[in-house]
């Protein structure tokens, strides 16, 4: 009774789940979807990311900028990304001197994308990072350290919003 081969009906079973899933509308990000007659990726060439102020948070705007473009140009501006950055320094390992062995730096960023077209707000959103560091007897050792996690910090919530960003105009479609 080949009918009651367990590899049989396993085989079985995993291809009616496959053509299940296939019809269910999952669709990759970056496939072959497009959003209003254009593919994703130029769709996320339209987006203005507008200035943010400090050193995190230029390094935001950048990262957003080449993750958008690629380091191309931009395309005709059709959305708005506003971003304010909020950054906070969490002491951890107190000695009993009151000295901090190890810090962390955390940055949270609140963002709006608004339609140009018809100045309407598409989507909100957070994005919070935190990156942990060490801190030294040396002054520079510390500077230096704090600024790579910053960076870090603000590639962490720049992807993260790149990725909220492309599913919100990717499920406009």
């Amino acid at each position: 009774m080949w009918w009651r081969s367990p590899a049989l009906i396993a085989a079985v079973l995993a291809g009616a789940l496959a053509f299940g899933l296939a019809s269910c509308g999952i669709q990759p990000m970056y496939g072959g979807a497009t959003v209003g007659g254009a593919r994703l990726p130029e769709v996320m060439k339209t987006v203005e990311v507008t200035p943010i102020p400090g050193r995190v948070g230029q390094k935001v705007r950048n990262e957003l900028i080449f993750a958008n473009t690629g380091g191309g140009y931009p395309g005709p501006m059709r959305y708005k990304l506003d971003i304010t950055v909020k950054e906070r320094v969490i002491d951890q390992l107190v000695r009993l001197t009151g000295d901090a062995k190890g810090q962390v730096f955390e940055l949270t960023a609140t963002y709006k994308i608004v339609d140009l077209n018809n100045g309407q707000i598409i989507y909100k959103g957070n994005a919070i990072s935190r990156a942990p560091y060490e801190r030294f007897e040396e002054i520079f050792a510390n500077v230096r350290a704090r600024y790579d996690a910053e960076n870090r910090a603000a590639r962490t919530v720049s992807e993260s919003i790149k990725t909220q960003i492309a599913a919100v105009l990717n499920s406009a479609a």
